[in-house]
């Protein structure tokens, strides 16, 4: 089997090279990843500008990689276009800090995943929680090979997006592993700085959790599991189509 390794914290991300490593046990990895940080970039693509593609040597991996002066989507792009069109699914990770609830929708990681979709091809999301000042990625890595091999079947039957998070713990402290759904946005808190009468700066001044919903991955993660939840970008809805044909 032959696999993509991107994410959006960059190449040089030891979360990314210690989850090809950990892939690379296994099957062909190859590796094409932005060439600086892209966090929180969604699904955005470079239109108006040039991409530069550099080779570069990644410790302890037998493939050459590359980085991609884009987004985590624009590497799926061109490593699927350029580099590698034979590949079977898209890994995406491990990202520095949760990937969970409604913060997906602003995520790189995921996103790339997302353009695998959109190639016809599954993609897995990795994400390691951000605490005390660092992720745990080596034991997050350790986790991944075990769990794409239990549901490898359902991730290969079609183009969905397996988002995986995993608790910064000790491993026997791990409670499991959960599938679950998708728990709420997490609420942001600004700060506003009046420079003038016409303009103001506004700061990202925290972030606050909502009640956890029972079930849902956020909830789960602060209990000390690992969470999975399977998404399918659906772009068509045929019964609403339906419904606004019927419109006179």
């Amino acid at each position: 089997m032959k696999i993509l390794v991107t994410n959006d914290d960059g190449i040089n991300s030891e979360g990314l090279r210690l989850l090809a490593l950990e892939l690379e046990k296994y099957y062909e990895v190859y590796v094409v990843a932005p060439d600086s940080e892209k966090s929180a970039t969604s699904h955005a693509v470079t239109l108006r500008s040039h991409l530069e593609i550099k080779k570069v040597k990644l410790e302890g991996l037998k493939n050459p990689s590359y980085s991609v002066s884009g987004t985590p989507a624009d590497c799926v792009r061109i490593g699927l276009a350029l580099l590698h069109e034979d590949v079977d699914l898209i890994f995406s990770g491990i990202n520095r800090g949760y990937n969970a609830g409604g913060d997906i929708k602003y995520s790189g990681t995921v996103a790339a995943c997302a353009e695998a979709n959109l190639h016809n091809l599954p993609g897995v999301a990795v994400s390691a929680e951000f605490k005390d000042g660092s992720s745990d990625f080596k034991t997050a890595a350790s986790f991944v090979p075990g769990i794409f091999q239990k549901y490898q079947d359902l991730v290969l039957a079609g183009p969905i997006v397996l988002n995986i998070n995993v608790p910064k713990l000790p491993e026997e402290e791990i409670k499991g592993i959960k599938v679950c759904e998708l728990g709420d946005l997490v609420h942001d808190r600004f700060r506003q700085e009046i420079i003038s009468e016409e303009i103001s700066h506004v700061f990202l001044k925290d972030r606050k959790m909502i009640d956890l919903k029972d079930g849902a991955d956020q909830k789960l993660l602060s209990q000390g599991y690992i969470t999975l939840t399977p998404i399918k970008y659906i772009y068509k809805d045929q019964a609403l189509m339906d419904e606004f044909l019927q419109v006179k």
